[in-house]
């Protein structure tokens, strides 16, 4: 065979190996490659879809946070108020409560003072009955002269 001939059966089976490549080996290929772009995209797609969610979620969370935030902080100040009001409270009471005791305790004071003056004129009524007695040299019944002595003990 000459190289012609050669040269054209090369090309014939050329021809038939690349019409037998288009027609069964090129498809499957193409087609896999379409679908693998079509999962990329896919993929892309959920992607973006996923950050927009994200950030509304991220938004939502700011938004749940600051609420968190606001009524803690409300609950705080609530929480403070209340225990202002009860210390006040507990102030009020406790200066009430102080009061009444000054004020029995001057009571109790002032009936010991007015015991003590009592105590006190019968003392010195009893000294000057004895004083008397000694002045006159002659007994004092205190039977017979109990006017006498009232009026000593009240004059004191």
């Amino acid at each position: 065979m000459s190289i012609t001939g050669t040269l054209i059966v090369q090309m014939i089976v050329f021809l038939i190996l690349v019409g037998f490549t288009m027609k069964f080996v090129w498809p499957p290929i193409a087609k896999a490659l379409d679908d693998r772009a079509q999962k990329i995209a896919e993929g892309l797609a959920a992607a973006d879809k996923a950050k927009v969610a994200l950030s509304e979620a991220d938004k939502r969370v700011e938004v749940e946070l600051g609420k968190a935030r606001n009524d803690s902080a409300q609950r705080l100040a609530d929480a403070e108020r209340r225990a202002q009001a009860i210390v006040e409270e507990a102030k009020a009471r406790a200066t009430e409560e102080g009061n009444k005791i000054v004020a029995a305790a001057r009571a109790e004071a002032e009936q010991q003072a007015v015991k003590a003056r009592e105590a006190l004129r019968e003392q010195v009524a009893v000294l000057a009955v004895k004083g008397a007695e000694q002045i006159l040299r002659k007994e004092v019944n205190p039977a017979v002269h109990a006017d006498l002595l009232s009026r000593l003990q009240t004059e004191l």
